[in-house]
């Protein structure tokens, strides 16, 4: 029985932490290998920007990704 409640309150606690936050613009500082959804006009409809951050010396890497809209919540992005 513990076990179960247990179990319970950990999904509880996991669920909310799944939503991705997607930003109207890229962030100016991102930590390596740190990820950042970016909703702009680079990207078809129905996709948003995927920028990774990269080490000193490397260009970040960014790709159009599919976002399921259940997992996305739209937020401004702080210069």
């Amino acid at each position: 029985m513990r076990t179960l409640l247990l179990g319970s309150v950990l999904c509880a606690v996991a669920l909310p932490c799944l939503a991705q936050t997607v930003l109207k613009s890229e962030p100016l500082v991102l930590a390596p290998y740190e990820v950042a959804f970016v909703q702009d006009a680079s990207c078809p409809a129905g996709k948003v920007l995927k920028v990774t951050g990269a080490i000193r010396g490397l260009h970040r890497r960014k790709a159009c990704v599919a976002l399921a809209s259940e997992q996305a919540s739209l937020a401004v992005a702080t210069p």
